[in-house]
């Protein structure tokens, strides 16, 4: 059962961090498409029709599939000026009652986003700009990183569960036993 713990977790991990790297490349292309646009504006007095869209999609895809990755890092706002005082062993328990919560509110926004991202899908939408790119794509990257964030939150939540009944973390099964180690 132990091993099935840190095989999820380590898979959920690396999806995490191979997600989050991935998107983090769209953040230099965001930046040209914006001078492309500024350059086109101010220099060449011919503003793009695309860039502005296309730079809302790129920054869109790197908020909501770098969730999961900043979960995994610990990076979202906390408030801790209670929680600070507390055990580790007290921080998991409550991690895991939060945890319920947070899991509750990632199926009701991930049911919702993927109903919306049906709707826009199948009816064709499109932005409300002079461009009008097909939004669906845009929509349904809100219940894949939802999904992302449920994975990883998963992965999380484990973590504490087992630390708060055993008092020990998960290591993973290479860290264990690790060759000249006298246990």
């Amino acid at each position: 059962m132990i091993n099935c713990l840190r095989l999820y977790i380590k898979a959920a991990d690396v999806l995490s961090e191979y997600v989050g790297r991935a998107v983090s490349l769209l953040v230099p292309g965001m930046v040209i498409v914006l001078l492309i646009e500024v350059g086109m504006r101010y220099f060449f007095k011919s503003p793009t029709l695309w860039a502005y869209d296309t730079a809302i999609f790129m920054y869109g895809y790197c908020g909501v599939l770098a969730g999961a990755y900043t979960l995994k890092h610990k990076g979202h706002i906390v408030v801790d000026v209670v929680y600070s005082l507390f055990s580790p062993r007290v921080k998991a328990v409550m991690n895991v009652l939060t945890g319920l919560l947070f899991f509750f509110f990632c199926v009701i926004f991930i049911i919702y986003t993927w109903k919306a991202a049906a709707v826009a899908i199948d009816g064709g939408h499109r932005a409300n700009t002079q461009w009008a790119p097909l939004v669906g794509h845009y929509r349904l990257i809100l219940p894949i990183g939802g999904g992302l964030l449920v994975i990883q939150g998963l992965a999380n939540w484990l973590r504490d569960l087992h630390f708060a009944v055993t008092g020990r973390e998960i290591v993973p099964a290479e860290a264990e036993h690790r060759p000249g180690d006298q246990s």
